[in-house]
């Protein structure tokens, strides 16, 4: 079953559902900046902030990451992971210039995230790449918290994911 959000008023589609708050997430293998292959395990015993987004190459989708930077500095054993559909090489080169060292971002361009957790985007000219969306878990990988952005040019609701994990 597919969630229908929008591109600038335009209907768009992922291909379902977020995880439901109180699942327990399922494993990935993302890659960092240095093509290393990044899973669950690397960030056992965390609170994690999944900041999902297109492409970090739109103003949006920067905005987030920095929001995200600076908010996780304020957290107690949390990450913030930024994940996209970008090449590693397009990430890091992102982050180094922004200065964002409290986050990961991990590229999705060789896994199956996308689908996994229910984020790919199955139609218009964004087809393939990744929602706006962010999930929120506990140290345990529980889901605490989600949302599926439905204007794809909004930022999220920063303010409810930090609460969260409050």
């Amino acid at each position: 079953m597919s969630t229908t959000i929008t591109l600038k008023g335009k209907k768009v589609h992922t291909i379902g559902n977020l995880p439901a708050i109180g699942r327990t997430i399922r494993d990935f293998a993302l890659v960092d900046s240095g093509l290393n292959v990044k899973t669950l395990e690397d960030f056992e015993g965390k609170k994690k902030i999944f900041n999902i987004f297109p492409s970090i190459d739109t103003g949006i989708c920067a905005a987030s990451a920095r929001k995200f930077n600076e908010e996780a500095s304020k957290l107690h054993n949390t990450v913030v992971i930024n994940v996209s559909k970008d090449l590693p090489f397009a990430l890091g080169r992102f982050c180094a210039a922004e200065g964002l060292d409290n986050v990961e971002t991990l590229s999705d361009f060789r896994s199956s995230f996308g689908d996994d957790y229910e984020v790919t985007i199955t139609d218009s000219p964004m087809k393939g790449l990744l929602s706006r969306a962010v999930i929120v878990t506990d140290e345990n990988n529980k889901v605490v918290y989600t949302e599926q952005v439905s204007e794809i040019a909004n930022e999220p609701d920063y303010e409810a994911a930090i609460e969260a994990l409050k």
